[in-house]
């Protein structure tokens, strides 16, 4: 509690008020305060500070026995016990916890803080002998008896525990370092996060097809063992198909910033392509390093001229399959089974007409801090995306390491039965030009007619942030093979028996890639990327080239996108497209206008006119409304595509019309959580994920997760957290029911990879009531008291007319309370408390205390 400053006096003043002068010296004292000046000397002549109950209030009720003693020592006295504290060292935000006070001679509050606090606080302890000699877990004394000039405050009305270090004892850590002792391995889960798409398509001619896609990924927690499994299902006219992409377990291995996995995945593709696998692997995990020291999935970018499907494959599976809107469009939201590997995507328009790309997929320069070293070690059995293709057994190794910042030394060696390659080469910085790397690749092959061929891939990889012109070369790549030179993926492919030809036929010979983004001037900027590929005695090649402007004048974006694509044996496709987006805020909230104009190669041209926002108060509702015209005969139509973020998931249709087709598109997407208190479900989950926990207050909303809120019986999933970091998990208090009260409107959680922790918060569920207690004679209970319930769940503090509030009481239910203003048996009483069932926020009444 703290205590005003006109409410203190010396005892000589207490003298003067009780003998008549109590008018003048008050008012002197609220002068005083309201001046901020000190009280005249003879008012500080005594230096004992005092503090009479009798100022509380003057309606006669009587307070001596009301022990305030503790706010008589000074103005910071507080009374110990546990506080939830922020701490600060160095005035920079490091932890919030509980942690527990004790009261100095002065009444002030020290905080009891030991070795294990200091060190998830980065204090270097194992340098100072005193420290380490000290039980971890024991309260120190004064913090410069073991630092010298270290020092611990606390602002208790901030509840902030300011804590001074020196630098020389702190510990040499990036500035957003997390302890790993901090990283949470989560509770025991079984879940399921699936994404089902769908759609049906009527022909002029009468005829109509219908396609369904299913992602699940699927997943176990063990303490620190995570069991995953990968399925797809597609279905349409012709065939009908499950493909279980992956299932492997995998764990953190913490004190090698590590991962290990069992069972099938992919091997890192920085130095070798990736390859799919089934076996064991160890490799470095960068998401266990801190944000400022990490050293890729690509955006896809395309146009759609209707409400169109777009598919996205990798190593043939199918990765990625959603509805977009007419227009340009990006995804960027992939969830690759590879870190490296071609993407093949896949336009599927309204008529049934498809559009083919290649989007390339790998790493940028491999640049690694000074020190740093990044492996993998892999022994399995190759998966190949074509069951005619050989899986031999293999071993791989690649190791990184940065030897000062300007190099980077990397080497790799992959040996088969019928295939061996060693791979070496250097990053190294330009400083002002960027930073290259350049490596050269050797390969021994025994194809399938028992012919050994030998060769090498050269490959070089650039990268530069130009800051004079704002222009980021996120990556341009080549790399050039001879003739005998196979990777793995080719070494492995089916050969016809005897075809000399095929030994120099149709593998790689040079791959050229380029990603250019460029800031023009204010709110203008421009981009390009480039890919071409050719192979060994065939004259096609693949290519793909996109380039687009935008800008924005007056706050209407303008946006010009060409795009170019050639697979081999096809024609070239090529698209240009403008984009017009004009915000209606003014007339319509979260919402905007749009006109579209897009124009194909040897085609029709196509015009959209569009309506397009987010509604509710959360935005958790999105909608899309065109209208487009076709040229050349190409007729009219009409699409409605919505999308809808509810708690279980999200949920999304689509309508697309014209003269030929009509075509209906639905989805659902989201999570299916079980844990040991139940079934939860949510919206799509992320690699790390939270349950929160509100002790049955149903219908509280979680900040910054539009849609998200708890069940009926209090839980909620937060969809996604950033694993191995800080996150904090609030609930918008501004939510919650009438019967419901909660204690702390947010908690902190440090999830490990793919774990699912719990954020509990502890809400109070029933009435609330303002209870006035009256002691046997009449008395009400003194001000100060404590009132705890039997279960300890409910406790406040009686204010000086005798009345407590109270929340969370259940109605209906008799409820006995413990009040104490002291120790002995005259100190206390107990009393009970019933409440019915009212539509009253808040209920009064009166009950005895004895």
């Amino acid at each position: 509690m703290l205590l005003n400053q006109s409410h203190i006096t010396t005892r000589r003043d207490a003298e003067m008020i009780s003998s008549g002068k109590q008018c003048h010296f008050l008012t002197l004292c609220i002068l005083c305060a309201l001046a901020q000046v000190p009280l005249p000397a003879s008012a500080q002549q005594d230096s004992e500070v005092y503090f009479d109950p009798r100022l509380i209030e003057h309606s006669g009720v009587e307070t001596g026995d009301v022990d305030l003693s503790v706010f008589t020592r000074s103005d910071k006295a507080q009374i110990a016990g546990v506080y939830d504290t922020v701490i600060y060292v160095n005035q920079t935000k490091k932890l919030q916890q509980n942690i527990r006070y004790d009261q100095a001679a002065d009444g002030s509050l020290i905080a009891q803080i030991t070795p294990d606090l200091l060190r998830a606080l980065d204090v270097n302890v194992d340098a100072f002998p005193a420290l380490t000699a000290s039980q971890h877990d024991a309260p120190l004394q004064a913090l410069a008896q073991y630092i010298p000039a270290a020092s611990a405050t606390l602002d208790f009305a901030l509840m902030r525990l300011n804590i001074s270090i020196p630098q020389a004892a702190m510990n040499n850590r990036a500035q957003d370092f997390v302890d790993p002792s901090r990283w949470d391995d989560g509770v025991p889960v079984l879940f399921s996060n699936y994404n089902f798409s769908g759609a049906e398509r009527k022909n002029e001619n009468g005829s109509h097809d219908n396609s369904q896609y299913l992602n699940l990924q699927n997943g176990f927690n063990a303490g620190p063992w995570r069991f995953r499994n990968y399925t797809t299902y597609s279905s349409d006219e012709e065939e009908n198909s499950w493909d279980v992409i992956s299932t492997n377990v995998e764990r953190d291995i913490k004190f090698l910033k590590a991962k290990m996995i069992l069972g099938e995945s992919s091997t890192p593709g920085e130095i070798f392509p990736s390859q799919q696998f089934t076996g064991i692997q160890i490799s470095s995990d960068d998401n266990m390093l801190p944000n400022s020291m990490k050293g890729f999935a690509p955006t896809i970018r395309g146009i759609a001229n209707s409400n169109a499907e777009v598919t996205v494959r990798q190593n043939g599976y199918t990765i990625y399959q959603s509805y977009v809107a007419p227009g340009a469009f990006e995804i960027k939201d992939l969830y690759p089974t590879a870190f490296s590997g071609d993407l093949d995507v896949t336009i599927k328009e309204a008529d049934g007409t498809e559009r083919h790309f290649i989007q390339p997929f790998s790493a940028v320069p491999i640049m690694q801090r000074p020190g740093r070293i990044k492996y993998s070690a892999t022994l399995a059995r190759y998966k190949a995306p074509d069951e005619n293709d050989r899986e031999p057994e293999f071993a791989q190794g690649t190791a990184v390491y940065g030897i000062s910042n300007d190099l980077t030394a990397y080497a790799g060696a992959l040996l088969s039965s019928d295939y061996v390659s060693g791979v070496a080469g250097l990053g190294f910085s330009l400083h002002a030009f960027g930073s290259v790397s350049a490596d050269v690749t050797y390969a021994k092959t025994t194809l399938d007619n028992d012919q050994s061929n030998t060769g090498q891939s050269y490959r070089m990889q650039y990268s530069k942030n130009i800051e004079m012109t704002e222009t980021n070369v996120t990556l341009a790549g080549y790399r050039y093979s001879t003739a005998g030179y196979y990777d793995f993926d080719e070494a492995n492919e089916h050969q016809e028996e005897n075809d000399n030809s095929s030994l120099s036929y149709g593998h790689k010979r040079s791959k050229f890639q380029l990603s250019i983004n460029q800031s023009l001037w204010d709110g203008t900027s421009m981009y390009l990327s480039a890919y071409q590929q050719d192979y060994w005695r065939n004259s096609d090649k693949e290519k793909n080239f996109a380039a687009g402007l935008n800008t924005s004048v007056g706050g209407i974006n303008y946006s010009i996108t060409y795009t170019y694509s050639q697979l081999e044996d096809e024609e070239n496709d090529q698209q240009i497209a403008l984009n017009i987006r004009v915000p209606l805020s003014r007339w319509l909230p979260n919402s905007w206008a749009s006109y579209n104009v897009t124009h194909e190669k040897g085609g029709d041209t196509r015009q959209q006119a569009g309506l397009s926002g987010t509604a509710l108060d959360d935005n958790r509702l999105s909608y899309n409304l065109q209208q487009s015209h076709t040229d050349h005969g190409g007729g009219n139509g009409s699409s409605l595509y919505s999308s809808y973020r509810a708690s279980f998931g999200t949920l999304n249709a689509g309508y697309n019309y014209d003269d030929n087709t009509q075509q209906t598109s639905y989805g659902i997407a989201g999570g299916v959580v079980a844990h040991s208190h139940g079934l939860t479900l949510s919206q799509p989950l992320s690699t790390s994920f939270a349950l929160v926990d509100t002790n049955g207050a149903a219908g509280a909303r979680i900040q910054n997760i539009p849609g998200v809120k708890t069940d009926w019986r209090g839980y909620a999933i937060v969809p996604y957290l950033t694993p191995y970091n800080e996150n904090r998990v609030s609930i918008d208090t501004t939510t919650l029911p009438e019967d419901v009260d909660v204690k702390n409107s947010s908690e902190m959680v440090i999830p490990n990879k793919g774990a699912m922790v719990v954020a509990h918060f502890d809400a109070h569920v029933g009435a609330r009531a303002l209870i006035t207690l009256i002691r046997t004679g009449g008395k009400p209970v003194p001000f100060g008291a404590v009132v705890v319930s039997e279960d300890q769940s409910l406790t406040n503090i009686v204010d000086d007319g005798g009345t407590v509030y109270l929340s969370g009481i259940k109605p209906d239910e008799s409820v006995n309370f413990l009040v104490q203003w002291g120790t002995a048996a005259s100190q206390q009483c107990k009393a009970t408390v019933q409440l019915e069932a009212s539509r009253k926020s808040v209920q009064s009444l009166t009950t005895q205390c004895r």
